[in-house]
């Protein structure tokens, strides 16, 4: 491996202060296009925030009235909804925060981490309680009356048609931010989520309600309550495990960091890319660390220049890598042809976040570079 270029150092103080900001792009490396979907997703979670507090006060009612431990479940599933909801609206406003210099990222996990917090939310206040309503009809057992089920039902039918109202604006705006693109939206996911489990059960709950009538066993009412405690379980689970994924540092998608690979590759500059590294700071937020090992040659102003250009075209090409760190190595001219990173075995080494030739690799984020943003 070579040593690291002296003209590498000498050329990051007028590399800083060379803008690499496009011109349309605000301080947060946000285009004014990519805030539009934020105002759709704010919307959406609105329209589900009063759909939810107005369909949990009347199934409460309508519980409470009938006695069903069915709709007092999908009661409880509205209000963890509703709270979820309000989660969500903190996430959109926090995450748009500038970087400062406690978070010189930026706030875009904030998104992740109000995620988190609906899944829990999901899990304790729709699950657990829905599991609990369940032993308890059956624990009951005969003691269940039937009084009220008819306006229990009736009420189940108006909350389906409000739930499914709110799941097609949710599927819409995905629909419209590019179909499964769009669910990169940790705020936009949770709401179809939370829309989609509530459909089913909803569903759950009035086939439990109408078999309970018919045949006089409550067992129905209180397998419908459980099966909602499971759905919300399995839900809180899968929305607790990408937000887990995204706070402690997720990579990049394999095609879009192939895209930067190859971005990297084309630059005539440029001799091998020793190591590449990529991780979510936000929605639209990307950081990309590479080591690359230039043509030998080079001087000091042409090294300049290239970190530079290099940098603008990753930015231009993947307007998500606002954050961008470069450290360069010259390779003597006897190993230009020997890079690792051109034949086969260079690719594991990367995958082990080792350089090929089985050095300490130095973080990229050393340089104190920060390009594109």
């Amino acid at each position: 491996m070579g040593q690291k270029s002296d003209r590498d150092t000498t050329g990051r103080a007028r590399d800083r202060n060379t803008s690499d900001r496009t011109p349309d792009r605000d301080t947060t490396g946000r285009t004014p296009d990519d805030q539009n979907p934020d105002s759709r997703t704010r919307v959406t979670v609105l329209v589900a925030l009063g759909a939810n507090l107005v369909i949990a006060v009347a199934k409460a009612v309508g519980g409470i009235l009938a006695g069903s431990p069915a709709l007092l479940s999908e009661a409880a599933h509205s209000v963890a909804d509703s709270f979820n909801e309000i989660f969500l609206l903190a996430a959109l406003r926090r995450s748009r925060r500038p970087p400062d210099a406690r978070h010189p990222f930026g706030y875009g996990k904030e998104r992740f981490f109000w995620s988190l917090l609906a899944a829990v939310g999901i899990f304790v206040m729709g699950g657990c309680f829905s599991f609990f309503q369940g032993i308890e009809a059956l624990r009951k057992g005969s003691e269940e009356k039937f009084d009220g089920y008819v306006v229990g039902l009736v009420v189940l039918a108006v909350a389906l048609v409000a739930e499914g109202i709110s799941l097609l604006r949710a599927l819409h705006q995905a629909r419209r931010q590019g179909g499964r693109s769009g669910l990169r939206d940790p705020a936009l996911r949770t709401v179809i989520a939370e829309d989609g489990t509530a459909v089913l059960g909803v569903l759950l709950a009035m086939a439990g309600l109408a078999l309970h009538m018919v045949t006089g066993q409550v067992v129905w009412e209180a397998s419908a309550s459980l099966g909602i405690g499971a759905l919300l379980v399995y839900v809180a689970y899968r929305l607790g495990r990408d937000a887990r994924d995204q706070l402690i540092g997720e990579a990049a998608d394999p095609e879009l960091t192939g895209r930067v690979r190859s971005l990297l590759d084309e630059q005539p500059e440029i001799d091998s890319v020793e190591a590449l590294f990529t991780m979510k700071l936000g929605l639209d937020s990307l950081l990309v660390a590479a080591r690359i090992d230039l043509m030998p040659g080079l001087d000091s102003e042409r090294v300049e220049e290239v970190s530079v250009r290099i940098k603008r075209t990753v930015t231009r090409e993947v307007p998500e890598a606002d954050q961008i760190f470069l450290d360069i190595t010259d390779r003597p001219a006897g190993e230009a042809h020997d890079s690792p990173a051109r034949e086969a075995g260079g690719s594991r080494a990367e995958e082990a976040g080792e350089s090929p030739a089985g050095e300490a690799w130095e973080s990229p984020a050393a340089t104190g570079e920060r390009g594109g943003a």
